[in-house]
């Protein structure tokens, strides 16, 4: 596809007692609205931004449409709130998805706009709401640049980032004995804000970044990178890079025997749809700190019982639990004042108001827009040790938010006084 934005597409499910509709066959979510009006009430317009068709669909992608609405429907039950859901593919480019974001505010009334994975997609389109006073919920990016030099006061930064992604794996493995890395850095914001934050904590913890690559994003061959990984002679290979990306490198890896070899594989962001696609064979054994797991308590197993039967039975990723929390924490915002107009004010409100769902627990969101909670570092199952359907994770250490994210004066975000 060439540089045309692709056509957004919506969701309407307006409740008139119990029953619901599709408005033209152009999306509508509107919920929650339980008595009659002599004029129509302005619905709240959500815009997932998203990739649909590339290498974050999975982990993004139409399951982040899905989270979305489910957020929608657990805030039903409270105020009237009528609300409104759109989509649309950004094509992981910058200009198209600051094109997108632009029409949706200008032209279809978008308050917010959520998902936005892929980190250079994030900061253009963070301008964009800035500039518009709307909202940006930032749950599929991770650069942490979000929440530094271009934090915003129109921005949250739910899921994770790169400082926390790095801290949790890399301290880990460092401390392990494995002390020289070698990275493989996708070239892009998302990379290189990664490749920092990796190259500062395994320094801290005492290990030596000794050479690296970048790699284009959309790699199908990585052989002539892998090459120069394995001649290096680290004792770590450090991906740095996410999705189909990580995926191919991974498989590529182990063929070209790089941790039969004994150097050990690092992915610093893995999701669980990478580990369905490459198979508990293939994944076993790697250690990658995330947010979220389905099969963390019983919040979250409630939870993903009603997504997985709604997403062709895939699982959910911390991805999509982020669009889920950060959407719903939105709405709540937004009922606490009664518009969502005011997108300075409505970012405003979120950060005063305590945080609490079902898939992040109790939190905190900082004056930089850092969403706080716990991570994990996970160590992903053997085929032998994996009992159920996406059994593929067990827990090696929770990682409280006090230690794993940057600490808030570090950032260099000019909202944050010294």
């Amino acid at each position: 596809m060439g540089e045309d934005t692709m056509p957004s597409r919506a969701f309407s499910v307006c409740p008139i007692g119990r029953r619901t509709f599709l408005a033209g066959g152009v999306g509508a979510a509107i919920l929650g609205s339980t008595r009659l009006r002599a004029e129509p009430v302005r619905p709240v317009r959500i815009g997932v931004l998203t990739d649909m068709s590339s290498l974050y669909a999975d982990c993004t992608g139409q399951g982040s449409v899905l989270a979305t609405q489910l957020a929608t429907e657990d805030l039903g039950a409270g105020p009237s709130l009528p609300v409104e859901i759109l989509s649309a593919d950004h094509q992981n480019k910058a200009d198209v998805a600051a094109a997108i974001a632009r029409k949706w505010i200008d032209q279809d009334g978008v308050d917010v706009v959520t998902d936005v994975p892929n980190s250079a997609v994030a900061l253009a389109v963070g301008s964009v709401v800035r500039d518009k006073n709307k909202v940006m919920l930032a749950s599929g990016p991770s650069s942490s640049d979000l929440t530094g030099k271009a934090c915003s006061p129109n921005t949250i930064h739910w899921t994770y980032d790169t400082y926390a992604l790095a801290t949790g794996a890399a301290t880990a493995i460092v401390a392990s004995g494995a002390r020289s890395w070698f990275t493989l850095t996708a070239d892009y914001a998302f990379g290189h804000a990664m490749e920092g934050d990796v190259r500062r904590v395994v320094e801290r913890s005492g290990g030596k970044v000794i050479g690296g690559v970048r790699t284009p994003i959309n790699t199908s061959d990585f052989s002539s990178f892998l090459l120069q990984a394995q001649a290096s002679g680290a004792q770590v290979v450090g991906l740095i890079n996410a999705g189909g990306d990580t995926i191919n490198s991974i498989k590529q890896a182990v063929e070209f025997g790089i941790p039969a070899g004994g150097q050990k594989l690092v992915a610093t962001v893995l999701y669980i749809t990478d580990v369905h696609s490459l198979g508990l064979e293939t994944a076993k054994g790697l250690q990658f700190t995330e947010a979220f797991y389905w099969d963390l308590n019983e919040g979250t197993r409630a939870w993903t019982k009603r997504f997985v039967p709604r997403n062709r039975d895939r699982y959910p990723s911390a991805l999509h639990a982020g669009a889920y929390a950060s959407v719903l924490h939105y709405l709540r915002a937004v009922q606490s004042l009664g518009s969502a107009a005011d997108g300075r004010a409505v970012v405003s409100r979120m950060k005063e108001m305590p945080t609490d769902d079902p898939l992040f627990g109790k939190g905190s969101i900082r004056p930089d827009g850092r969403k706080l909670h716990p991570m994990y570092l996970f160590e992903v199952k053997s085929p032998a040790d994996s009992k159920y359907p996406w059994d593929y994770y067990k827990v090696v250490q929770s990682i409280p938010a006090d230690v794993v994210w940057r600490p808030l004066g570090e950032g260099g975000c000019p909202m944050v006084k010294a």
